[in-house]
């Protein structure tokens, strides 16, 4: 089944270059295509992940639907004087693994997450997302990409959500620094789980806080460490954990 998913509409003569100043991709780029990205906080912390597809006369916002007010919200205090509308709409988003529909887009993300495609009735497959996710270091909105959340940590660049030439962005100069300046001390990683633990059980090591468990699947999970901590045998719950990647 397909996650609670909600569609805005951005029209208007200014749509492109609107969003283009607020968030972490080139929304150039999704002109009859679609993009990942982000809207950060100016202190580049997590507000918001959605795709942007690029039709004729709108670009649509594909966001989950537990962020789409908050999202909504923050793009309506950035609009001004700019000649945009911010509309959602009754679209249907869907997605899978199999064939890909007519009109359907290959996930920007990761080439194993398929396909999504936008109309007015869920075809998705029923595909273990989860598994997928956390074979391949997706994290996902509420999970994973929360209000704390800094964008690099959480693995963005490599799922293609980040264009460190584009121009200037909300949190640009945030996620520019990290890039840049520093080399990350924290962020997602894959652990193997041996027993049993649950997402959100605290991880720790040598009785020292390590991170939080957040998705699981089977024997593996996505967890959130602090790097210097997760070398060797890490406790959560009941388990045991190891960092895979």
């Amino acid at each position: 089944m397909m996650p609670d998913r909600s569609v805005l509409s951005i029209g208007g003569a200014d749509r492109v270059s609107f969003l283009q100043g607020l968030v972490t991709n080139d929304v150039a780029k999704a002109d009859g295509s679609i993009i990942y990205t982000a809207l950060l906080t100016p202190q580049g912390k997590f507000i918001a992940d959605f795709f942007v597809l690029g039709q004729k006369d709108r670009l649509l916002l594909d966001v989950a639907t537990s962020h789409t007010q908050v999202l909504g919200q923050r793009l309506m205090m950035y609009r001004l004087r700019a000649d945009v509308s911010i509309e959602p709409t009754d679209t249907v988003v869907s997605r899978g693994t199999g064939e890909m529909p007519d009109g359907g887009f290959a996930d920007p993300r990761h080439p194993a997450l398929g396909w999504r495609a936008y109309g007015d009735s869920n075809i998705s497959d029923a595909t273990d997302w989860d598994a997928i996710r956390v074979a391949n270091l997706i994290p996902a909105t509420g999970i994973e990409l929360t209000d704390d959340t800094y964008v690099l940590e959480a693995g963005f660049e490599a799922l293609n959500g980040v264009d460190f030439k584009k121009g200037c962005f909300v949190g640009q100069e945030i996620v520019a620094r990290m890039k840049h300046k520093t080399t990350l001390k924290k962020g997602i990683a894959r652990v193997q789980i041996t027993g049993k633990a649950n997402a959100g059980d605290a991880i720790t090591a040598a009785g020292k806080p390590v991170g939080t468990l957040h998705t699981v699947s089977d024997d593996t999970g996505l967890a959130y460490l602090r790097f210097d901590r997760a070398e060797g045998e890490m406790q959560a719950g009941d388990a045991t954990l190891t960092r895979i990647t």
